[in-house]
């Protein structure tokens, strides 16, 4: 009996076959005029993520974590700060504000949408207080790609007078009640990492920003702190430039972007309608749009292990974002967190799994996906 075949995680390979001849003259087109560091693409791609999201300044960098981490320097977080941050999330959120000295607090997140919990980020300025540090920013974290509620956070911070950086790493191209991703908070930083809903072909990253000062000094930043020339260092900064052939990559799938992530809504709703009777299916925040940069069940940590082996044994893969929050972690266990801990951020790690999910999942794979975890459930 052969063994059945092997879906992909994610088939960045079918998004090739589309668009394959169109990037590969965007790349080549790069190779002949030679400008690999900051050539004309790289300024034309922030002129249209600009468009896209609706964002008065875009700058564009090498990842990322390096597009979070601009932010905080360009806004001179520093040792002594506390900056408030969920537990569950990947490393690159509270990693930043290690960079700079200052002292990553962290929050618990609401059980539905695994975004932060306002009561929990409450809890955690006051913590911070308790240690004798100023907070001065909240990372929010658009998990799995759905927004934050941010009608609960943003308040908070003008409470606080702390400003909002909204991690979009794994939500650009989405919406919250009207407002795009890239024109919320005093700035938002997204990830063009391959598996992202706008991936390129490497690493890359850009920061959204309505305040043109903040975008001048990030540029400076993102290039060793130059001023007038690259050998006049006005400040400290860091080797951050976007590749040109990677702005490249990026101009031609932000043409197809929209049809994506209706496909990706489209996909979504067809597990949700299939599933919902037999685990927990993702909450929608009432207004959003989510861009499903992972499709995440919830599954009782007794039969978690077990759906993911039954469903690895059929060929379809699954993941765990993620197995370990941040603040149960050897490199940040030293950390504050807010109030007497984070059950909901311990508990959610025990029991997600993410099924296979992007734009060019086909009905019959699907519908092999939901019946295999159907089974495996009933």
């Amino acid at each position: 009996m052969s063994e059945p075949e092997k879906l992909p995680f994610i088939d960045l390979g079918a998004q090739r076959r589309r668009l394959g001849a169109a990037i590969d003259r965007a790349v080549l087109d790069v190779v002949n005029h030679g400008s690999y560091i900051m050539g004309p693409e790289v300024a034309q791609l922030e002129d249209e993520l600009s468009k896209f999201c609706g964002a008065g300044q875009t700058v564009s960098c090498s990842n990322g974590t390096d597009a979070l981490a601009l932010v905080l320097m360009a806004k001179g977080v520093k040792p002594g700060d506390a900056v408030i941050c969920p537990s569950f999330t990947f490393a690159a959120t509270a990693e930043v504000v290690a960079w700079t000295g200052a002292t990553p607090v962290f929050a618990d997140v609401l059980e539905d949408t695994f975004n932060l919990d306002s009561a929990s980020v409450e809890a955690g300025v006051a913590r911070a207080r308790e240690r004798g540090l100023r907070p001065v920013a909240l990372i929010s974290v658009d998990l799995f790609g759905q927004p934050a509620d941010y009608d609960a956070l943003e308040p908070i911070c003008i409470r606080e007078g702390m400003f909002l950086l909204s991690d979009a790493a794994q939500s650009f191209g989405a919406t919250y009640r009207s407002r795009k991703v890239g024109t919320i908070g005093a700035a938002t930083a997204t990830s063009f990492f391959p598996a992202k809903p706008l991936g390129c072909y490497g690493d890359g990253g850009a920061v959204f920003t309505d305040d043109a000062e903040l975008a001048e000094i990030m540029r400076s930043i993102r290039v060793h702190g130059q001023g007038s020339d690259k050998y006049d260092n006005v400040r400290i900064g860091i080797n951050g430039r976007l590749d040109t052939i990677q702005a490249a990559v990026l101009i031609e799938k932000l043409k197809i972007f929209p049809q994506e992530i209706e496909a990706r809504e489209r996909i979504a709703r067809r597990y949700d309608e299939a599933l919902r009777d037999l685990c927990v299916i993702p909450a929608r925040t009432s207004g959003t749009q989510s861009v499903w940069a992972q499709y995440t069940l919830r599954v009782d940590a007794n039969r978690r292990d077990a759906l993911r082996d039954t469903l690895a044994a059929q060929g379809i893969p699954t993941a765990i974002y993620y197995a370990k929050p941040l603040h149960c972690q050897q490199a940040y266990a030293h950390y504050p967190v807010a109030g007497n801990g984070l059950p909901v951020s311990e508990r959610l790690a025990g029991e997600v799994a993410s099924l296979p999910m992007h734009p060019y999942l086909e009905v019959p794979t699907q519908d092999r996906i939901i019946a295999s975890v159907r089974r495996a459930l009933a």
